[in-house]
């Protein structure tokens, strides 16, 4: 139902811990357990986008795949836009970054395309978005990471996939059935490292996860990630994200997320190791 959706009466409603944007609500009721999402708006975030359509054409798409959460509804409320999807039960990921690699595996090899925006690949595009991130930086420090640019050119891709845009730690819920994938306000059609750069990367380690990985954990991954011209592909690609991901770090630092000061430095230490 797209402009009202019947919520138990009654229910408990309880704010959900973890996201940094939006507001999100547990709604407990007698059988039923939900989660009420209301979008801030559209951010002008250059990487991670926050399109509450985006989400819900997604979990529309992938109902009945068990990766996503069922989607109930959406509707205009007076504060913003809302979607309303069924809870899923369990914590979120910290260990076990192989089964990661097998949800992700099984995702970008679907052949499931919502219309969603497309995102250009290889790294000529990961150059451009970077220097426009830059661009947006007053810190002497954007000089240093500019400074710091790869210098092996990955051609693009031809084709994409579905991309879900933002897997950090809790964004993947472990439950009794499995790995869950939530919070889909940053999909795209593009290429599958794109997902594996954050889940890989130090920095959305670091910030949602409270560690970074392990370099077995890490190497367990790319081994447990069935598509190996995807893994060679990231491979190649790791520097370029890296060096993105530092930009997006003293970015978000910049307007006043402070984490993201170290998390920075994390990524520059990876740099410079790859």
């Amino acid at each position: 139902m797209e402009n009202y959706i019947a919520l138990p009466a009654g229910a408990d409603w309880t704010p959900l811990s973890g996201g940094r944007t939006n507001k999100i609500w547990k709604v407990d009721a007698p059988g039923k357990a939900l989660v009420v999402k209301l979008f801030s708006g559209y951010d002008r975030n250059p990487l991670f986008p926050n399109d509450g359509a985006s989400e819900a054409k997604v979990l529309r798409a992938l109902d009945g795949t068990g990766i996503a959460p069922s989607l109930v509804g959406t509707v205009e409320t007076s504060l913003g836009f809302c979607i309303v999807y069924e809870h899923v039960a369990g914590h979120s990921w910290r260990t076990g970054a192989a089964k990661v690699a097998s949800v992700l595996t099984q995702l970008h090899s679907m052949s499931v395309r919502p219309d969603l925006r497309t995102i250009l690949s290889g790294s000529d595009a990961i150059q451009a978005k970077t220097e426009t991130i830059l661009s947006g930086c007053s810190d002497p420090k954007a000089a240093r990471i500019f400074a710091m640019k790869p210098s092996m050119i990955v051609a693009p891709l031809s084709d994409g996939c579905l991309i879900h845009g933002d897997v950090v730690p809790n964004n993947v819920i472990v439950s009794n059935e499995g790995l869950r994938l939530i919070d889909w306000q940053c999909p795209s059609i593009g290429d599958p490292c794109e997902d594996i750069a954050v889940f890989l990367s130090p920095a959305m380690q670091s910030l949602y996860g409270g560690a970074g990985l392990s370099s077995v954990e890490y190497r367990d991954f790319l081994g447990a990630y069935k598509n190996r011209k995807v893994s060679e592909r990231y491979n190649q690609l790791a520097p370029w994200f890296h060096w993105r991901m530092a930009a997006y770090c003293l970015w978000k630092a910049e307007r006043g997320a402070a984490d993201y000061a170290d998390a920075m430095l994390l990524e520059l230490a990876a740099l410079e190791q790859s």
